[in-house]
Formats: structure tokens, C-alpha cells, sequence
């Protein structure tokens, strides 16, 4: 069917957009000459675009029924099972719900997604599935992944297993409940601010953020381009190095991993148990955090303690500054205000300017339901669009650009810090999980679960890898320690987190 043409009606209204004075001789002549232009649109929409390949037989699941999903982590349950043999034969392995698997439902925690279901399969399940593994489901996530809660997502939020009646943290919250339970073995999170290392955090599992661009995102709905990261979450620092061994690499179509370098280590081979003279930062920023966010003196003190065993395995351990850690998350926040409203506003998943897999089915669905269904968007993603858009009409950009900017000097301020140190120490949140709030108000539906992000979202910017493991708990709930390392060494990250955790 050939593509609409615009009236002179059409192009009379987005003139008045762009605030152009357009005559009706114009609007004419404009219309005769885009006739001539969209005969191109009309031979591509007759040619056949390659696709992402789907490899193995599947059928599309079932949503559970909350008797079989009492802690609300999963969104879908399926079987898709993979190669005979291979490094993850007889692994369940769930996915965070923003990965595109072929005939799977795919939501992103929000009912403007419902019904979307993805004609492809990411390029992380295609390497999950080649080694072996099989996909047993989708993992709840919160709203849009915009929230570091757990109580925003649809169709339900997601309770901590490690106790009942607290957050499970955000926004991959399934994905870390279901490793905390068992039903899986390994999962995959997204992390644009800490997503895969708060719920871990919470939750008492492994999370780790890979260095940037270290795994393909392709295939995965976006949140903002530039601090995209997918990684595993595991119950064992083992597991995570394994699931990260599976999915690493460029795959030729993600351009966030330009700069991936060639020969790869084996993450599991690094796993020796020692961190003998390996040189542990104690990041003094990463502790004492004020009001919003209000550290709690004693997960200050359960970290500390945990650096303590790091000198007794034979680390050496000293106390580092870096005071534009403190800042990182107000750049972050800067970038993301605008960032993340384009990408809510065109599409979650392609972008623009990029050397890239574009995925058109979910252009064509996203582009319709982001608009019939604008008001199923949660209050917090609905203040993220009117601020987003806010700011792009008045500042034009602004902001969003000195922020990019700002992001080299966080960047250069960490790497300085690991020219002292091997590995940078600091709590993975503030605090420990928060109850789950019955009748919240609007404000505290936005704002609930904001105060476990400042320590993770600075090497969001940066690109540095990240972990956390459990070094602790308080008060029954899990409390967990962050190792941060340098671009591409995401090898001793899991070095000095399993010489930890065997140790422990």
C-alpha cells in the first residue's frame, strides 16, 4: 500500500510546530515535491528487511496466576530451551522483561506495552540459547524500568523474598526475587542507574553491571542510549562470571560496543579464589550519604567491616577520596531528564543516528500505543515526559549536552582513583529494603525507592563495571557491597567479589 501523502492541512500544521509562516503557494509546491520523494518509501515498503534470526521452537507461554506467583517476580512463563549441550546446559534462566524473545509477550512493566509481542529474538538470547541454556520466562520489572521500587509495576509489584512486606528494589525486581528464590538459576537485568545492582542489593543475589558496551543490548528495549547496560544476576559469583562469558562480545549490530577489545578473557578461568595484593579503595564519598537519601550508620558499618575481610584474604585495603563521586548523581540525573524523555517519546528500543538493528514491529507498536495509551503510563513516567519535554522546548537541549559533557570529567575522576587502587569499595545502597507501602500518595509513588540509587549511577556514566554481592544482612534484610573496577576488567571485579564471597 503506497505511504499517506501530507495535505497542504497536514503540512499547514506542522508548520505552526516549528513555528513557521508557510503560504498556501508553499504548502503546494511542498506537497507536489514530497509526492515525488515518497515514491522511495514506497519501494522500501516493498522490499524485505533482514531480521534478528530465531533459532529454536518455542511456544508463546502463559501469564501465571498469582497462587503460582506470590511474590510477584515473574511476568510470563515460558519453555524455550536451547542447544543439547553447551557451558549452560541445564541452566533456567529467566529474562528481565525489557528482552525480546521471539512469540514471548514482552511489557517493560507498563499496560501501555500489553499485547506486544516481539518478532525476534535479542542477541543475548540467541547466545544463551546456543550455549545451552533454556529461557523458563520473563521477570517483572517496574513501570517502563524508570523506578528503583518495586511496587509500580503492572500488572503487580514485586515483594522482597528475603522478606516479605519489603521492596525488592528496581527496576530488574524479578529478575533479582527469582534468583533469591530459586525458581531460577541465572537471570538477566538492565542497568541505567543501578537496576541490576539495587534489587540484588536488596534481594541478596549477585548483580553485576559489565563494563559499557561489553554485552549486546540489541534486541533489548532502550532507556537512554549512552548508559545502557544488560548483565547477569546470579545466586553465585560463579554463575554471573559464567552468564557473562556466554553473553560478552560484539555482536556486530550494537554500536554502544565500538570499543570492545579483541580477545576477551575467560571470566571463569580468573575465578582462583586470591586477592592477594590487590589494592581495595574505600571510597569515604560512597558512605555518609545525607538527606534524601540518609545512609543508615549501620550499613556503613556492615560494609566497612567487609573491607576489613578483604585485608584479611590478603588484599591490601586503604581509604580513597573522589569527591565527584558525590556529584554523579546529579550529572546522571541531568542526562537522564532529557535522555530518557526522547526515548519515551519516539521509541524505547532504536533510537536515531545509529549504526544499528532496528527493530519496525516495535516502532510500529510503540508508535501507536504510546499515543492511544498514554494515560496507562505510570505518574512517575508521565512527570518524566512533561519535564523531559519541558526542558528540550525551553533550554533546547542544554542541559542534556553539558551533562554529556560533565559525564568525561566523573569519567576522568574515576579513572584517577583506579591509577591508586585496583578496585573501588562502597555500600551498594544506602540503606537496606524499605517496606512495601500500602496507599501511597502520589508524591511517594514517584519518589519511593529514589534513595538506594546515588552510589550506582556515577559508573552508569562512566562505563566502569560494577558489582554487588551480599556481605551482610540487618534486621533480616540482605545488605550488599559494590566493587567497582576499571573499563574492561570486569575479569578482576569477579576475581575479588568470589575471593570475597568464598571467604566470607
Amino acid at each position: 500500500m503506497p505511504v499517506r501523502r501530507p495535505s497542504v492541512k497536514d503540512l499547514k500544521a506542522a508548520a505552526l510546530h516549528y513555528s513557521l509562516d508557510l503560504t498556501d503557494e508553499e504548502a503546494t509546491v511542498f506537497c507536489r515535491l514530497i509526492d515525488g520523494a515518497f515514491r522511495s518509501l514506497d519501494r522500501v515498503d516493498q522490499m524485505v528487511e533482514p531480521k534478528l534470526p530465531v533459532r529454536y521452537p518455542r511456544t508463546g507461554g502463559w501469564r501465571p496466576a498469582l497462587e503460582e506467583n506470590p511474590y510477584g517476580a515473574w511476568a510470563w512463563r515460558c519453555s524455550v530451551k536451547g542447544a543439547p549441550e553447551g557451558p549452560l546446559k541445564g541452566k533456567r534462566i529467566a529474562l528481565k522483561d525489557v528482552v525480546a524473545v521471539a512469540g514471548v509477550p514482552l511489557t517493560n512493566g507498563t499496560r501501555v506495552m500489553e499485547g506486544f509481542i516481539p518478532d525476534i529474538d535479542a542477541s543475548i538470547v540467541t547466545r544463551i540459547l546456543d550455549a545451552g541454556g533454556e529461557i523458563v520466562g520473563k521477570a517483572m520489572c517496574t513501570s517502563s524500568s524508570l523506578s528503583a521500587g518495586s511496587h509500580n509495576s503492572y500488572p503487580w509489584g514485586v515483594v522482597n523474598p528475603r522478606k516479605p512486606g519489603y521492596q525488592a528494589g528496581g527496576s530488574s525486581s524479578g529478575s533479582a526475587a527469582l534468583v533469591a528464590l530459586g525458581e531460577v538459576d541465572m537471570a538477566t537485568g538492565g542497568d541505567q542507574g543501578g537496576s541490576i545492582r539495587i534489587p540484588a542489593s536488596l534481594c541478596g543475589v549477585v548483580g553485576m553491571k559489565p563494563t559499557f558496551g561489553l554485552v549486546p543490548y540489541t534486541g533489548c528495549l532502550s532507556n537512554e542510549w549512552t548508559v545502557d547496560h544488560v548483565g547477569p544476576m546470579t545466586s553465585t559469583v560463579a554463575d554471573c562470571a559464567l552468564l557473562l562469558e556466554v553473553m560478552a562480545g560484539p555482536d556486530g549490530l550494537d554500536p554502544r560496543q565500538a570499543e570492545v577489545p579483541a580477545g576477551l578473557p575467560s571470566y571463569m578461568s580468573e575465578l582462583n579464589g586470591s586477592v592477594k595484593g590487590l589494592r581495595i579503595g574505600v571510597v569515604s564519598e560512597g558512605f555518609g550519604w545525607p538527606a534524601p537519601f540518609h545512609s543508615d550508620p549501620a550499613v556503613d558499618d556492615i560494609v566497612r567491616s567487609a573491607a576489613g575481610r578483604f585485608q584479611q584474604l590478603g588484599a591490601e585495603v586503604q581509604e580513597v577520596s573522589m569527591p565527584m563521586h558525590r556529584d554523579g548523581i546529579h550529572i546522571w540525573r541531568s542526562m537522564r531528564l532529557e535522555g530518557t524523555w526522547a526515548t519515551i517519546a519516539q521509541d524505547p528500543g532504536n533510537g536515531h543516528g545509529w549504526f544499528n538493528y532496528y527493530d519496525t514491529h516495535l516502532v510500529d507498536f510503540y508508535g501507536q500505543a504510546r499515543r492511544a495509551r498514554a494515560n496507562d503510563f505510570s505518574p512517575g513516567v508521565k512527570m518524566w515526559l512533561l519535564q523531559g519535554h519541558y526542558l528540550a522546548s525551553r533550554y533546547h537541549g542544554h542541559y542534556y549536552a553539558k551533562a554529556q559533557n560533565l559525564r568525561r570529567v566523573l569519567k576522568a575522576a574515576y579513572d584517577k582513583t583506579l591509577e591508586q587502587v585496583d578496585i573501588l569499595l562502597m555500600p551498594t545502597t544506602p540503606k537496606a529494603a524499605a517496606p512495601l507501602k500500602e496507599g501511597l500518595t502520589l508524591a511517594e509513588h514517584i519518589s519511593e525507592g529514589f534513595e538506594y540509587t546515588p552510589n550506582n549511577c556515577p559508573s552508569n556514566m562512566t562505563g566502569h563495571p560494577s558489582i554487588t554481592l551480599p556481605c551482610g544482612s540487618l534486621d533480616g534484610l540482605p545488605v550488599g557491597l559494590m566493587l567497582t573496577g576499571r573499563h574492561w576488567e570486569d575479569d578482576v571485579v569477579l576475581k575479588a567479589a568470589h575471593a570475597f564471597e568464598q571467604g566470607a
